[in-house]
């Protein structure tokens, strides 16, 4: 959905927070907002239409009516947040607070704090559209939004992963390769970003120029490597850059890594992983599991996903980092969405096996 932030100062409560006061936006202008203090006008929304991208939390509205048709980006930066996980952000038509005439267009979770931005194709002039904007998995931002004609930071990314498509390796260097369709010939350079999944943000770790020939034909093929700084998840992306003339940035290829020496003994139990009890949730109940440190309530992790019971590497959380902190015990919230039934939340405290277990 959309991106919050948490202030150091309380901050009253914004004025587009009911949906009609929804503010304004106009094409190329930015603005800034936070969701501290927002709440939810449950019959404005309806979470059916936005499935498992979405649940609904501290909302503000907006509302963008194009002069001309075409393709537009919605550009959400600067976030500052209480936790990793930013916003949300839901595009759709419709009449407002009726929403079984909502047509979702677009429905976003960040996962991160980086400048992204949200490809919207064939909007018609003079025709409303409503934008949704929310924290990620309840957490709070400030964040600044835009609507242009000119995509700003990376293209949005899917987050969390599939647990299937993480890579485990045992060593500390990873070698990324990609391929630069003809489509994009004409892009200068790709970079290759680099974030671990707790940090807030990625980092350009290389800029690659697109190699040319002395006729000026590009070389399409590229392989980089890269040495993993300490144990944990890594998402790798490589998006390309922007000529003046040319195409939004394109995200080439992604990668997820989890580095570590338990990635050396597959099938061999892992003593820094604990397993949540998930089996116990029907399947493909949508899950929103949310693990905080009940000494200070910070957010260690917020994950969506839907439940396969069948699949035990979902409910695997890596604890390491949390033991080598001093952390004990873990709160872990799982909210369950049924196929059938209503929602419902379950709250448990759990105990991580003490360090001197994993020597």
């Amino acid at each position: 959905m959309l991106l919050f932030l948490i202030p150091a100062v309380a901050s009253a409560q914004v004025t587009n927070d009911d949906i009609e006061n929804r503010r304004l936006l106009r094409t190329e202008e930015t603005i800034t907002s936070t969701t501290t203090g927002c709440t939810v006008q449950r019959s404005c929304v309806d979470e059916r239409l936005t499935g498992k991208c979405i649940e609904y939390h501290n909302d503000q509205w907006f509302e963008f009516t194009p002069a001309a048709s075409g393709r537009y980006f919605i550009n959400i930066g600067g976030q500052k947040c209480r936790d990793v996980r930013g916003v949300q952000l839901v595009v759709l038509t419709g009449k407002p607070c009726q929403p079984a005439t909502y047509r979702v267009l677009s429905c976003t979770s960040l996962g991160t704090q980086d400048d992204v931005f949200v490809t919207l194709d064939s909007l018609q002039a003079g025709k409303p559209y409503l934008l949704d904007v929310d924290g990620y998995l309840k957490d709070f931002c400030q964040f600044s939004l835009q609507v242009s004609r000119r995509a700003v930071g990376m293209p949005v990314s899917y987050f969390p992963p599939s647990p299937t498509r993480v890579l485990p390796t045992a060593s500390h260097t990873v070698e990324l390769s990609w391929t630069i369709p003809d489509s994009l010939a004409m892009a200068p350079a790709c970079r290759v970003m680099r974030r671990e999944v707790h940090q807030y943000r990625s980092t350009e770790i290389r800029l690659v120029p697109v190699r040319r020939d002395t006729y000026g034909q590009p070389e399409m093929n590229y392989t980089v490597t890269d040495t993993l700084p300490e144990p944990g998840t890594y998402d790798y992306q490589v998006v390309t850059t922007k000529a003046d003339a040319g195409p939004a940035p394109v995200r080439l290829r992604q990668w997820w890594y989890a580095y570590g020496p338990a990635a050396t003994l597959p099938g061999t139990a892992d003593r820094t992983v604990l397993e949540l009890p998930l089996r116990k949730y029907p399947g493909n109940a949508r899950l929103s599991v949310v693990i905080t440190n009940p000494a200070s309530g910070r957010v260690l992790l917020a994950r969506q996903l839907v439940n396969q019971p069948a699949n035990r590497r979902q409910a695997e959380v890596p604890v390491r980092k949390w033991q080598e902190a001093g952390i004990e015990k873990i709160a872990v919230e799982i909210t369950c969405h049924p196929p059938r039934g209503h929602f419902f939340t379950d709250k448990l405290l759990l105990a991580l096996p003490p360090q001197a277990a994993l020597r």
